[in-house]
């Protein structure tokens, strides 16, 4: 099973900074919840998760928090289609980064649902700066909720790179 977040490397200048060269990354855990849960059937669902982050920057850590939200056009237990959706990460500085995701890949490795997600720092720190997200988790209920209830969200591991 591929495991994203299980390393980070730090860059040492300029990270997150509106303008300057480098990069930040940061990895991280979310609770994501969907609206309406999941069944095996796709449908439009609106995903919302909270991350807590541990992110490097400049050549030391800290901490900072994320608020994702999208709305997919067609989502199931086996994939959620569609790569847009929005996050605003506030770092412990006070800082923030508004990053919109216009793309993403959907994997099953071994169980896991990985998902890589490209877009774009649009406000704040990192403006203008490409980013990536990689999301990996399995569900939290049992596969058979699929046919009953449906998967109401899951935890995830989450790895972000505003690259340079």
């Amino acid at each position: 099973m591929m495991l994203a977040g299980s390393s980070l490397v730090w860059a040492p200048t300029g990270q997150a900074t509106t303008g300057e060269e480098g990069s930040v990354g940061c990895i991280g855990h979310s609770e994501s919840r969907y609206d309406p849960p999941l069944m095996l059937l796709a449908r439009p669902t609106h995903v919302h998760a909270d991350i807590t982050y541990t992110c490097g920057a400049h050549g030391r850590t800290f901490p900072a928090i994320g608020f994702f939200d999208a709305d997919a056009p067609a989502a199931s237990c086996v994939a959620v289609s569609g790569g847009s959706g929005r996050e605003v990460v506030r770092y412990a500085d006070g800082g923030r980064s508004l990053i919109v995701y216009d793309s993403a890949t959907t994997l099953r490795v071994d169980g896991a649902l990985v998902v890589i997600q490209r877009g774009r720092v649009v406000e704040g720190r990192g403006q203008g700066h490409p980013v990536q997200r990689t999301i990996t988790g399995l569900p939290r209920e049992l596969p058979t909720e699929c046919l009953t209830t449906g998967l109401q969200g899951g935890s995830n591991e989450v790895q972000l790179e505003i690259e340079p």
